[in-house]
């Protein structure tokens, strides 16, 4: 099979009928050129079907072009709507993004960080994570830092959240204001990590709406997994096992949510007739489940636009500020009144 040949800026010129300064120009955007010329350039480009060296353009320009995206389990519904709104907002940029998954796991992150530096991006994207503070500061020295999805108070300002403990409030407080008052909560203190994740401002909102209402929390009503929809189910064992009545469950996603409602169906209780059900995230899948989960509709792809859209201006030197992201409350059929 013959070898490709590549198409070099003295083909285009060639074919332009211009100098291959001009052609330079053209692809560098740092000059202006007569638009005639800029059109037969662009056109030339276009007929030769001319793909630029990368490497090169980096080398010249001081940048890789590259941006470093660090999520959190490739195939989690939320992180990667985040990650879908990142590849939104880069499309029309030059910037191409390098993905890196940690897994929840502090080492394979911090792994995984180092591989992106050494990548020599522009930036990085880190989505949820557990680095310590002082890690994350320290990466922030080395190269432009957006966290996504985390609240890190030392880098406030590079920081984009969502009212977790609002939001989580207000699920909480629709389960009390349909008449339940016996309200489980299956949460995952291991990514607690001191008071900053989403999962513990979760917690605290439950605990918030409870206190309010004038019920003291109930430790017997909190059962631990690890946001995946066997640690759901597993929680419904667990509660269950505790022979401490409950008529409602608000897990801290709805990965576990799906298995809450499992395990439910396992031990002959019904949703919503028996036990009303609420989750977090708003899964794409939620809305068909049987019955329709009630869920907290969290602007993941907002969120990841707006990660890469001031990464973009941290890179090139602009401010960029953003509000606290809201989520809502999405009533579907999983939740009824307590009689």
């Amino acid at each position: 099979m013959a070898k490709e040949t590549k198409v070099t800026i003295q083909d285009i010129a060639r074919e332009a009928q211009v100098s291959p300064s001009t052609v330079s120009r053209v692809l560098s955007g740092n000059a202006p050129v007569v638009a005639a010329k800029r059109e037969a350039v662009l056109t030339a480009i276009e007929a030769l079907d001319y793909r630029p060296n990368v490497f090169a353009q980096s080398l010249a320009s001081g940048q890789s072009l590259t941006i470093g995206v660090l999520t959190q389990r490739f195939g989690n519904p939320f992180y990667d709507g985040i990650l879908s709104g990142i590849l939104q907002a880069l499309e029309p940029t030059p910037y191409s993004p390098i993905f890196g998954d940690g897994r929840w796991q502090t080492a394979v992150e911090k792994r995984a960080l180092q591989t992106l530096l050494d990548r020599q991006v522009d930036g990085l994207i880190v989505v949820g994570g557990l680095s310590p503070e002082a890690e994350m500061l320290a990466y922030a020295q080395q190269v432009p830092l957006i966290v996504a999805a985390r609240e890190i108070p030392g880098m406030s300002s590079q920081c984009l959240t969502i009212d977790n403990k609002k939001a989580a409030y207000e699920a909480t407080r629709y389960l009390l204001e349909m008449g339940h008052q016996h309200i489980a909560h299956v949460t995952a203190s291991i990514y607690y990590h001191g008071p900053i994740t989403d999962v513990y401002q979760r917690y605290q909102g439950y605990v918030q709406a409870l206190t309010e209402a004038g019920i003291q929390p109930d430790p017997q009503l909190l059962a631990e997994g690890d946001l995946s929809q066997q640690s759901g189910l597993m929680a419904v064992e667990k509660l269950v096992g505790r022979e401490r009545p409950f008529t409602a469950i608000f897990a801290a996603n709805d990965q576990m949510a799906v298995g809450v409602r499992l395990g439910l169906y396992r031990r002959g209780l019904r949703v919503p007739e028996d036990v009303s059900l609420i989750g977090f995230d708003d899964d794409h899948n939620t809305a068909y489940l049987t019955p329709p989960l009630t869920t907290v509709r969290q602007p993941a792809i907002e969120l990841g636009q707006a990660a890469a859209e001031a990464l973009i201006d941290l890179i090139n030197g602009r401010q960029h500020t953003f509000d606290t992201f809201q989520a809502s409350l999405i009533i579907r059929e999983s939740v009824a009144r307590r009689r």
